[in-house]
């Protein structure tokens, strides 16, 4: 058959009647358009979320640990009664753990507070370090309990919607109409659970992060508070000794 033979034979209708594929960005402007506004509030919920993720994220990189543990072998250095090498391997480091000890050694090497002192402000300097990663978290919280509530609200709408349609219709009613109604009601669901599910994980994953570094931090203000109490005895007991030979030949 000659090609036109075949283009003869081609209806122009056939043509034009053939569905054109539409792009993803169409389909996310057309499901945008139908779901209505609680698509559009749920839409801007899950960019204020990803905002405060991507900040998280940056902060707990700029807080992390240096490589090789040195906080923990600043710790180490300290039960072996070395304090100058573990200031040094605390120095310019931001992460709380690190701060909190760097500070606690330096009113130790003062010998003018006390242990209940010294372990007091490395409490308060804890709290306020969790306080700084636990800033923002509220409203991934808050995002990730009202985006299916929203979802939820919206099908609501849109099946009142459908079914006053439905009533205005009367007898004439068109099944095509009731059904497509009511997936558009749906929709605002599915966006919603959409929403609330990576921010509730974003959410639990930062939570235990910040639990661990409560435990690392409350471990690290107890074993210094022991070596803090166990190196004012020593120096009690040194005093003492020192002042009984005096004593002795004072007597």
């Amino acid at each position: 058959m000659n090609p036109a033979d075949i283009a003869e034979s081609v209806q122009p209708d056939a043509l034009t009647s053939v569905p054109l594929p539409t792009s993803t960005l169409d389909n996310l402007l057309n499901m945008l358009v139908t779901g209505g506004p609680v698509v559009w509030l749920l839409l801007g919920f899950s960019l204020l979320a990803l905002t405060v993720i991507l900040l998280k994220l940056g902060q707990l990189i700029a807080l992390r640990p240096r490589p090789g543990n040195a906080v923990d072998k600043a710790m180490a250095h300290l039960q072996t009664d070395q304090p100058l090498e573990a200031q040094m391997l605390l120095n310019g480091q931001a992460n709380p753990r690190a701060s909190v000890l760097s500070h606690a050694l330096k009113m130790l090497g003062s010998e003018q507070y006390c242990a209940t002192e010294i372990r007091d402000e490395a409490l308060r300097r804890a709290r306020l370090g969790l306080a700084r990663q636990e800033s923002h978290l509220r409203i991934l919280e808050v995002i990730a309990m009202l985006a299916p509530l929203l979802g939820l609200f919206g099908t609501v709408l849109g099946m009142i919607e459908a079914f006053r349609a439905m009533e205005s219709a009367g007898a004439q009613v068109n099944p095509a109409i009731l059904s497509g109604g009511i997936w558009q009601a749906l929709l605002t669901t599915a966006v919603g659970l959409a929403v609330a599910i990576p921010v509730s994980i974003a959410h639990s994953w930062f939570e235990r992060k910040l639990e661990v570094q409560a435990a690392n931090l409350q471990n690290d203000v107890d074993v210094l508070t022991s070596l803090v109490a166990h190196k004012h005895k020593q120096q009690e007991s040194a005093a003492i000794s020192a002042r009984q030979p005096l004593q002795r030949a004072v007597s």
